[in-house]
């Protein structure tokens, strides 16, 4: 299969080469020349036989809005569009609304998988008409982990989305959780060595799992993370979460409170969103700020 990818970055780049493996031609553009396949959005298009498929991974909002609607002016009647990046739901709806209106396709998808997504593939949540879908399922299959789980056609368009918005929710609340952990084992003089109780949870604990093994990680790089600034970011789509909750009056207390608890970190230097920044580095390569 043929797929035009516009946005190489760290997930895009990375995407490129794990779908070229599987043996699919892949046309990449990027702003950056150094990245690019072609020079032009117009030239990705030239490139690909019809009926094309075009994944755009960029960042939500004006710079997903822009690429669509050039493409929108680009792509021909039968040709499919995917938003791979971070795009909240509704914007889903409004561009496959505009792309219809031309006879293009659209379909949503939300990814995680980070930068470990090249060689442990990547969880795919799509949402969109099953013909659509079907278009581009070669391609899901070449991202998607090795086994029987890892992707699911969520439902209608701004499902993958949606999906995506609510796993990153509950990734906000889980790494809370360990942070929160690990500063109250840090304050306890009687415990001498929270790295190793960190470790030793890895192997027959309730809450063994990869945000636990990305967090013995980061402790082996910095054993008391005090390399760190206790900041962390949040990318918007906990904020959607719980705009979502409000919405359809459905409490959410725990992913609301980890939320709140970022905004902690705009503060004082917080022992907590050390943790946080860590695992986001450790899991998304994220950036961290250092002491200042």
């Amino acid at each position: 299969m043929e797929l035009g990818l516009v946005g190489l970055g760290k997930m895009g780049g990375n995407m490129r080469e794990r779908i070229r493996r599987a043996g699919h031609t892949v046309v990449g553009y990027d702003r950056n020349p150094d990245l690019a396949d072609v020079n032009s959005l117009q030239g990705l298009v030239e490139k690909l036989k019809g009926p094309r498929v075009v994944w755009v991974m960029v960042p939500a909002g004006a710079a997903t809005q822009s690429t669509i609607d050039d493409l929108a002016e680009l792509l021909s009647p039968g040709d499919i569009v995917v938003d791979g990046g971070n795009s909240r739901w509704t914007d889903d709806e409004k561009h496959a609304e505009e792309l219809k209106a031309k006879g293009i396709g659209f379909v949503d998808c939300g990814v995680s998988g980070g930068v470990w997504g090249l060689e442990n593939g990547y969880a795919l949540m799509y949402g969109g008409d099953k013909d659509d879908v079907a278009k581009v399922q070669p391609i899901f299959d070449a991202l998607k982990p090795e086994g029987e789980f890892g992707s699911v056609h969520a439902g209608k368009v701004g499902a993958g989305h949606f999906a995506k918005m609510v796993h990153n929710g509950i990734e906000y609340a889980m790494m809370q959780a360990f942070a929160e952990g690990w500063e109250l084992l840090e304050k306890v003089d009687s415990v001498t060595d929270v790295r190793e109780i960190f470790r030793s949870w890895q192997e027959g604990t309730v809450i063994r799992s990869w945000l636990l093994d990305l967090a013995v990680n980061a402790l082996d790089d910095d054993e008391h993370l005090e390399k760190l600034r206790g900041y962390a970011a949040d990318s918007g789509e906990g904020r959607w979460t719980v705009e979502a909750a409000i919405d359809n009056a459905v409490p959410l207390p725990t992913i609301t409170a980890s939320l709140f608890a970022r905004f902690s970190s705009r503060q004082d230097d917080s022992p907590q969103m050390k943790m946080i920044a860590a695992l986001r580095n450790q899991f998304g390569g994220h950036a961290v700020e250092g002491k200042k």
